[in-house]
């Protein structure tokens, strides 16, 4: 009987734990959430940087003058040919450009809800994150808790009408 109970307490100690764990989880989602965004940030100046050499790259008198070296018999096909080539790279960048514009946006709010639902789990008192949990992982969590109980107490009760039943 005493090994049932440590066996009951120990799976108690062990959901609430996992639970627990889980109620830090805000901070570090937080803490993801920025890292992610550094690096979106990080690749849309390289975006920008490029778009810039391609727009300074793009001008005739530049492209005159990338070309200035090679000698050919139609030189405007070739400078026509250079310009399709730098338009079709900047509308390429654009469009990674706003790619990652849109997910910016979306880590930037992504970070605003966490860190509000890392405010409210940090608000609660100690204690009370087991109860207080909205989240359909911690309601999951704590059901199974309560069916582990549940089942130990039926356990115990026909371990207990058994060995009153055989005296």
């Amino acid at each position: 009987m005493k090994r049932k109970i440590g066996l009951l307490l120990a799976f108690l100690m062990l959901s609430v734990g996992a639970y627990a764990q889980d109620g830090g989880s805000a901070a570090e989602t937080v803490e993801k959430l920025k890292a992610q965004l550094l690096e979106v940030q990080s690749k849309e100046d390289v975006l920008r940087s490029r778009l810039e050499q391609l727009d300074e790259s793009i001008k005739p008198e530049n492209i005159e003058r990338s070309l200035a070296g090679i000698g050919s018999t139609k030189p405007e096909q070739l400078r026509e040919y250079r310009r399709r080539q730098l338009a079709i790279e900047r509308d390429g960048v654009l469009a990674q450009l706003k790619t990652l514009e849109t997910s910016r946006q979306r880590l930037e709010s992504a970070i605003a809800n966490a860190e509000a639902l890392a405010y409210q789990q940090s608000a609660q008192p100690p204690g009370t994150n087991m109860m207080a949990g909205s989240s359909a992982k911690g309601y999951k969590l704590l059901m199974l808790g309560g069916g582990g109980l549940a089942l130990l107490a039926l356990g115990g009760g026909a371990f207990v009408y058994r060995r009153t039943r055989s005296r």
